[in-house]
């Protein structure tokens, strides 16, 4: 299975989010051991380093996004997946560049903690902890 890492769960392992970091960091893991291809859409990276540059402090971060393009593979931000992002029913443009990224990638899911910005996607879409059982019932 091939998902899209929204944004937020990655932040969730990266600064620690006490209520999510156990789950998210247990689908990097995975990602890791192969059971499933993690990918990030091209803007992830910018958005954490813009939102945990004040907790993480810039070395510790660098670090982490470094660590994070080599675990993960990326989907690519071009012009027709921004604008294609404009006719989507969503009320957040960023989630629907990440939804427009994961469909043009032609990736099986989104997994993602905000499942309500979601409502009106045409992929699966998984919060974490549901996305950890999914990949425990494909094994059996």
């Amino acid at each position: 299975m091939r998902a899209l890492l929204d944004t937020d769960v990655v932040l969730d392992h990266l600064i620690e989010r006490e209520q999510f970091a156990q789950a998210a960091g247990e689908l990097l893991e995975l990602n890791a051991q192969g059971a499933f291809d993690g990918y990030i859409s091209g803007i992830t990276p910018i958005n954490i380093f813009y939102i945990a540059k004040k907790t993480m402090g810039r070395d510790k971060l660098m670090q982490a996004l470094k660590d994070l393009l080599l675990a993960v593979r990326i989907c690519p931000i071009t012009y027709d997946i921004l604008n294609q992002a404009f006719a989507l029913p969503f009320s957040d443009y960023e989630d629907a560049v990440q939804h427009v990224c994961a469909t043009a990638s032609g990736l099986d899911a989104i997994v993602t903690r905000n499942l309500e910005d979601y409502k009106n996607a045409t992929l699966p879409v998984f919060s974490p902890t549901d996305f950890l059982k999914q990949l425990t019932a494909t094994e059996e």
